[in-house]
């Protein structure tokens, strides 16, 4: 297994969602008038107040290139909230502010500290894969890593995880949208100050996340028929299923995944059959999402067509491959020229169908998608990149694609809406409203160690914020949703939800592959 630093992207590749993104920009600690610089720290040293650095890991002050929360996004007005409600919150307490892109500058940050009286840090993640808190963390001061939910969770989940995996002694964290959360997350600081034990600091940090966690809501879920396969026809189908891994300028021959066969495909082959697409087929398409959706922003008509043009192409290489699957390095192909359309609004479509449209060339939860699908005749689920808010108890699983029927081809048909992918503003994606009050199972594999991570939870929302990936169905899990945040290391960001009760039918098939569930929560 390869580190998870950057969030499973192309696993087949080895080119992750975010190494398309370059970082633009110089960040200085004077970016901001609310910033303080080292040298402003000393000529108040030897005051009575608990002192805390505030270090916000981000690309620039505005963002300067796709990534999340957003092209363009100006993250001036958040750190100002931040600094004001801590400093208002927080009486007893002063604080100096910085920001750092990555290990050079954090280090100087430290550097620059060391004649400071500095009783402690906040690592603020940003943007999500800056590698910032790894520094302070190894500086053996006391340390309070938090997310800035739909813009630096991919990283926080991640960096948290093998923080706690490697039983970080001086890190605490906290995963909360309600500013009081991590103010009383900064008042563990105090006691250090005092002469109290930075394994204190730690503890603090968890008992007060945990009790301001709320507890379980009601956990019943609406009535949900699904009738599953048995494992053997399960099996059997996953075997004469195929999926089409689209990643760079190569195609050829791969190896099965999950006793499912694969093949790579040329970026060539999935742009010759785009540009074939049938004109009148392509506006047909592209007439029926504009009826169907339930509104359209930001995406004009020639884009519509252009993506309904990728979704006639990519089912006519499925056609001539044999294929029911295929997954698309839909970044790296669109930034780099190889492909003109995304792939999200013919990915909404595959899945509504009962084929299969997987995000990002990753093979892995492509797979995981074809046995789904195969075990619930035709529920696909979609990938996403989760969020964890404990301030609601929710998981959020967030992508710019999701099914149009979540509960199958047959199944009822939930609004969506159509604007531009997230991140560049650009293209068509999909903001899926997905239904509330039913069961979800949230599923991911590991073929290395014939794993499956499962765990389940209560749709129980759409969350419209802009930031971030456009569809985010919420849901309130079943178990602890601490231990939500102890495998983001291991098994990557990427997790598949799909509707039902699927918690029986997929250890049956588990033991079928004589593979073992891993349950995450």
């Amino acid at each position: 297994m390869k580190s998870f630093e950057s969030p499973l992207g192309c696993a087949c590749c080895g080119l992750n969602r975010r190494q398309f993104m370059k970082a633009g920009g110089a960040v200085c600690a004077g970016a901001l008038g609310a910033l303080a610089v080292p040298g402003l720290l000393r000529a108040e040293e030897g005051g009575g107040k608990v002192r805390i650095r505030i270090v916000y890991a981000l690309h620039a002050p505005q963002q300067p290139g796709p990534d999340w929360p957003n092209k363009g996004f100006d993250f001036v007005p958040v750190m100002d909230r931040v600094n004001g409600e801590l400093a208002k919150r927080c009486p007893g307490f002063e604080f100096v502010t910085s920001m750092a892109k990555g290990p050079e500058e954090a280090k100087k940050i430290l550097d620059d500290d060391a004649s400071a009286a500095i009783d402690g840090y906040l690592i603020y993640q940003m943007n999500c894969w800056n590698r910032v808190v790894q520094t302070f963390a190894a500086s053996g001061k006391p340390v309070l890593y938090a997310d800035f939910q739909f813009a630096g969770s991919g990283g926080f989940l991640v960096y948290t995880a093998s923080f706690l995996r490697a039983k970080a002694p001086n890190v605490g964290f906290v995963a909360s949208s309600n500013i009081e959360d991590l103010a009383e997350a900064v008042k563990a600081f105090a006691p250090v100050k005092k002469g109290g034990s930075i394994a204190d600091f730690v503890a603090a940090t968890a008992r007060i996340r945990t009790e301001r966690t709320p507890k379980a809501g009601d956990l019943a879920c609406k009535a949900d028929v699904l009738k599953t396969l048995s494992a053997e026809e399960c099996l059997k189908r996953m075997k004469e299923s195929r999926i089409l891994a689209v990643r760079d300028p190569k195609s050829g021959p791969a190896a099965p995944i999950m006793e499912i066969p694969m093949e790579y495909v040329s970026f060539d082959e999935v742009n010759e059959a785009w540009k074939a697409a049938d004109k009148d087929q392509t506006r047909e398409v592209a007439d029926r999402w504009q009826k169907d959706a339930a509104s359209i922003e930001g995406v004009s008509r020639e884009t519509l067509e252009t993506s309904a043009a990728m979704y006639l192409g990519m089912k006519a290489t499925l056609k001539k491959h044999g294929a029911n699957a295929i997954t698309i390095n839909c970044l790296g192909g669109f930034y780099g020229g190889h492909i003109h359309a995304y792939p999200c609004l013919g990915f909404h479509e595959l899945n509504s169908e009962g084929l299969v449209g997987g995000c990002e060339c990753d093979v892995r939860s492509t797979a995981t998608m074809v046995a789904i699908t195969s075990l619930t005749q035709g529920r696909s689920g979609y990938i996403s990149d989760p969020v964890i808010d404990t301030a609601k108890r929710q998981i959020i699983y967030a992508h710019c694609v999701a099914p149009k029927k979540m509960f199958g081809p047959r199944g009822e048909t939930n609004p969506f809406h159509i604007l531009t992918h997230s991140e560049d503003r650009q293209g068509a994606s999909v903001r899926g409203i997905l239904p509330t009050g039913y069961l979800t199972t949230s599923l991911q594999i590991r073929p290395d160690k014939k794993e499956i991570l499962m765990h389940q939870g209560k749709a129980v929302a759409n969350d419209p914020d802009d930031r971030a990936c456009r569809t985010k169905l919420c849901a309130e899990p079943l178990g602890d949703i601490e231990k939500l945040f102890a495998q983001w290391d291991q098994w990557g960001w990427h997790r598949v939800t799909a509707y039902g009760d699927l918690k029986e039918p997929v250890q049956a098939l588990a033991a079928a592959l004589g593979w073992t569930v891993v349950p995450e929560a």
